[in-house]
């Protein structure tokens, strides 16, 4: 370490030594100073765009989990690495993105499902699709969030969002355990199985759990129902993470006419959420890649209608609000992923030495002749001194001696300094004040420094 420090000081000590030997190696010092600057900002400032995200998703084989892959096989296109972090659903992808300790960048999560917890450090990437809640039941139709009160509910895993929501449709419907409704155990992949078996009496599923083929399954059985949300507008004014849902009639099965009138349901619409730690340039491939995943039409939306910037919970991301208003950056916009981050890490590099190196230029001619005139000017502060010794006391001759011979020092010292043929004036001048001295010593002619005028406005400086 020490012996690194001496050698940067004696290379630097050398460069400073070079300096003053002509304008064009001046120019060319600031140049190598500046390359070597660059060199070592790129060697220990690791200014490049990363290349790999990491997302939490949900349990396999989920619609967060699917979506995951498929933004995955798009970003791997443009040389991107998606890290698929499964989860047990929204409230632990939350949990992931809050722990420091986690290392992720983006997860899926439900509106409605933070209350009150801290979201420092999060944003919002927008909302990416709707959530529905599909409530499917045996028997006579029911109208009524209440009329479920006293029977066997599946409602799903428990910090699962079809759980969280249904204790909220509860509570909000007075519905409580100890009436006699009954929470049945929840087992993944065979609640359907149960529902058609009539081991439960209803089952709470959000839209990431109901494929097309399992909802035209059960109802096509004919004691089955799709709970249709009448009051579907009134809860989604009361809930503002809630919004009103449709089913078309006939938009599962034509022939059938299933449903057999518009049903309606309520639903949270799922946030892409993102650590403030994540790049621009990885904020705007993800959103582009949303679009192409979530903006195709579809049973609750409408072509483009996602991903769209709604501010829930989260505050919106800067990146996210300048992609939604003008698209991704021109860099990226323009080349390929690779090329843009190699370009974004020179711009990283050569803006800041730009605002340094520019007005360096600028100073060189200025600094080269302070440099020259430096050269020569320091010796006149010496003769000045030599001058002073002389005339303000008696001379003997040995102090005549000494101080002539500390003259001839000075003389051997000028004649080696070079300087270009534009500041020989500088160095001619200094060598007739010498000369000047030097005859006012031999002659003892009673004078002092202050009194000679130099050959020319730089002399005695």
């Amino acid at each position: 370490m020490a012996f690194s420090k001496i050698y940067i000081t004696s290379l630097f000590s050398k460069l400073t030594a070079l300096f003053g030997h002509g304008l064009v190696m001046s120019m060319g010092i600031i140049l190598l100073i500046a390359v070597l600057a660059s060199a070592g900002i790129l060697m220990f400032v690791d200014s490049a765009t990363p290349n790999t995200i990491t997302i939490v998703s949900g349990p396999k084989g989920s619609s967060f989990s699917n979506n995951a892959e498929k933004y995955k096989a798009i970003l791997a296109k443009e040389g991107v690495t998606l890290k698929i972090v499964p989860s047990e659903g929204s409230i632990d992808n939350f949990k992931k993105l809050s722990n420091p300790k986690e290392k992720i960048d983006v997860g899926f999560v439900l509106g409605g499902e933070v209350n009150g917890a801290n979201i420092e450090h999060l944003f919002s990437l927008g909302s990416v699709s709707y959530q529905p809640l599909m409530i499917f039941y045996r028997g006579k139709i029911k109208k009524l969030i209440s009329d479920f009160k006293g029977l066997r509910l599946d409602i799903g895993e428990e910090g699962s969002g079809a759980h969280t929501l249904a204790l909220t449709l509860f509570k909000a419907n007075g519905i409580e355990l100890k009436d006699g409704t009954i929470l049945v155990d929840h087992i993944a992949g065979d609640y359907v199985k149960a529902l058609l078996e009539n081991r439960v009496d209803a089952i709470f599923v959000m839209g990431d759990s109901t494929s097309s083929d399992m909802m035209r399954e059960l109802l096509h059985s004919t004691d089955i129902h799709l709970f249709n949300f009448s009051q579907a507008e009134a809860y989604a004014r009361r809930n503002n993470n809630l919004n009103k849902l449709d089913i078309p009639k006939g938009a599962l099965d034509f022939g059938k006419d299933i449903p057999a009138e518009d049903t309606y349901l309520i639903g949270p619409t799922v946030e892409l959420i993102a650590r403030d730690t994540l790049h621009p340039a990885l904020s705007d491939m993800l959103l582009e890649a949303a679009r192409q995943v979530h903006g195709t039409p579809g049973l609750f939306k409408k072509r483009g209608e996602f991903p769209v910037a709604q501010e829930h919970e989260f505050p919106m991301s800067p990146d996210a609000t300048r992609f939604y208003s003008s698209g991704k950056s021109f860099l990226y916009r323009t080349f390929p992923f690779g090329i843009a981050s190699m370009i974004a890490r020179l711009i990283a590099v050569i803006v800041p030495l730009g605002l340094i190196l520019i007005p360096a230029i600028k100073l060189a001619p200025t600094i080269y002749r302070w440099r020259m005139e430096s050269r020569v000017n320091k010796w006149y502060r010496v003769l000045l001194n030599l001058e002073r010794d002389a005339f303000n006391r008696p001379l003997d001759e040995n102090k005549r001696a000494e101080l002539l011979h500390r003259l001839d020092h000075i003389e051997h010292s000028v004649s080696k300094i070079i300087v270009p043929a534009r500041f020989g004036n500088l160095l001619y001048g200094l060598r007739q004040h010498i000369d000047f001295v030097r005859n006012g010593l031999i002659s003892g002619h009673p004078f002092v420094a202050s009194e000679s005028k130099p050959a020319d406005n730089h002399a005695l400086n």
